[in-house]
């Protein structure tokens, strides 16, 4: 993996992880949801990462970016559901999580 790349995520996740942070200090949300907004970001990230081509670099992001996939974003359609049912009385959750499609997994 292109290390430069790698950098790249893990300067996106720690990003990811303040902005929730700096967000939760100023509205009641959760640490679930908190944490749930996290991954689905960086799910969300990989999701429209382009990845086409056959030269041996491409396929190693291929498969870095599959792998990714398969850890950020499995189960995420089902834990929005159950996290907007949970909380559809905290006003602050519910706006955040409002922002996610219902479905973006693949059947």
């Amino acid at each position: 993996m292109d290390v430069k790349y790698a950098m790249r995520t893990a300067a996106l996740f720690l990003l990811c992880m303040s902005v929730s942070l700096a967000t939760r200090a100023q509205e009641h949300v959760p640490i679930e949801v908190s944490r749930f907004i996290e991954e689905r970001d960086i799910c969300e990230h990989f999701l429209d990462e382009p990845y086409d081509g056959d030269l041996p670099e491409l396929i190693e992001r291929r498969e870095f970016i599959q792998e990714s996939i398969e850890i950020y974003c499995a189960g995420t359609d089902r834990r929005l559901a159950a996290l907007r049912k949970r909380y559809k009385n905290n006003p602050a959750a519910i706006k955040r999580l409002k922002r996610y499609e219902e479905k973006i997994e693949a059947d």
